[in-house]
C-alpha cells in the first residue's frame, strides 16, 4: 500500500472509531449511570442485597449517580465546548492536513472559492492521483472550483501605476486565466481517468464569478469551513513591472467545524449556502464551453 492510501485508510478508520465513540459513549455511559441508581436504590430498602453489598450509604450513592444521570449531558456539552474551540486559525500551507482528512470519508466534496486556487490544487492532485492505486474508502469525490472572470477588467489583479492606481490589464489577466485553465485540464483529466477505472467517481468542475479575489473559502464535505481574506495590496515585480497579485499561500484562514460549538455549526451553514448560491448564479467559463465539458 502506498504512503498516500496507507493515510487515507488510518483516516477512515479513526474517523469510523470516532463515529462509533460518539454513537455509543453517551448510551453506555447512561446504562452504567441508571445501573448505579438502581442497585443503590434496591440495596437500601431490600436487606438481601444490602448485606450482600456490605454498605450503608447506598441511597446517597443512588441519589448521586442519579443527579450524574440527569446532568451527562449537560457535562457533555461543557466539555465539547472547552475542548472544541469555535474557531481556529490556520495557514493556507496546512490546507493538506484538511484535504487528507476530507478523503477519509466514502463521499468526498470539495468546494472552493478565491483566486487561482493553486495551494488547493496542489494537495488535491496528489490525493487524487493516490486514489488510482488505493481509494480506500472512498467512493465519490465532488470537486467545485470557483475562480474569478478573468474575461472582465479588474481592478485586482492589476498592472500598478505611477501613483500606485490599479491599471486594468489584460496579459496580465489572461495569464492567470490561463493557470486556472491548466489546473482544470489537469484534474478533469485525473477524474476522467479515476472514474474510468470503475471503483471511484470523480467529478471536478470550475466555474466563474465577477469581481475581484477578496475572500479564500474552502469547504470539506460540508462539515467544515476555512475562510480567510486576501491581501489585495500585495505586489508582485514580473519583468520590470509591478503587479497588485494577491498571495494565496499566505492567506491565514479561520476554520469553522460542526463538530465545535453552536455558533461555529451557524458558520458552516451560513459559509456552505453562501457558497451554494453564488455557485448556482456562477458562469461556466469560456474554456470549458468550448471543449463541451
Amino acid at each position: 500500500m502506498s504512503r498516500v492510501g496507507s493515510g487515507q485508510a488510518d483516516a477512515g478508520v479513526g474517523a469510523r472509531l470516532k463515529r462509533y465513540q460518539d454513537r455509543f459513549e453517551p448510551v453506555a455511559t447512561r446504562v452504567l449511570l441508571l445501573g448505579i441508581f438502581l442497585t443503590g436504590l434496591t440495596a437500601q430498602f431490600v436487606k438481601p442485597v444490602g448485606d450482600a453489598l456490605e454498605g450503608k450509604a447506598y441511597l446517597g450513592g443512588a441519589l448521586l449517580s442519579l443527579v450524574g444521570y440527569v446532568l451527562y449531558d449537560a457535562v457533555k456539552d461543557l466539555a465539547r465546548s472547552i475542548t472544541a474551540p469555535t474557531r481556529a486559525l490556520v495557514n493556507s500551507r496546512q490546507l493538506g492536513s484538511y484535504v487528507s482528512e476530507a478523503f477519509g470519508a466514502r463521499k468526498v466534496e470539495i468546494s472552493f472559492l478565491g483566486y487561482t486556487g493553486e495551494t488547493l490544487y496542489n494537495e488535491l492532485y496528489h490525493r487524487l492521483e493516490g486514489l488510482l492505486d488505493d481509494p480506500g474508502p472512498t467512493k465519490r469525490v465532488s470537486v467545485r472550483m470557483l475562480v474569478p472572470d478573468f474575461g472582465q477588467p479588474m481592478t485586482v489583479p492589476s498592472r500598478i501605476g505611477g501613483n500606485g492606481e490599479p491599471v486594468d490589464d489584460p496579459d496580465f489577466r489572461k495569464r492567470q486565466e490561463l493557470r486556472c485553465r491548466d489546473y482544470d485540464d489537469v484534474l478533469s483529466g485525473l477524474a476522467a481517468q479515476i472514474t474510468d477505472n470503475g471503483r471511484v467517481t470523480v467529478v471536478c468542475e470550475y466555474r466563474s464569478y465577477p469581481g475581484i479575489p477578496r475572500d479564500k473559502i474552502c469547504i470539506f464535505n460540508r462539515g467544515q469551513v476555512l475562510h480567510g481574506l486576501y491581501n489585495v495590496a500585495t505586489r508582485m515585480r514580473l519583468q520590470d513591472q509591478e503587479f497588485y497579485d494577491p498571495k494565496g499561500y499566505s492567506t491565514d484562514l479561520n476554520v469553522w467545524s460542526r463538530q465545535g460549538s453552536a455558533s461555529a455549526e451557524e458558520a458552516v451553514t451560513m459559509w456552505t449556502k453562501h457558497f451554494d448560491d453564488l455557485w448556482n448564479l456562477a458562469a461556466v467559463p469560456y474554456w470549458r464551453r468550448s471543449a463541451g465539458i
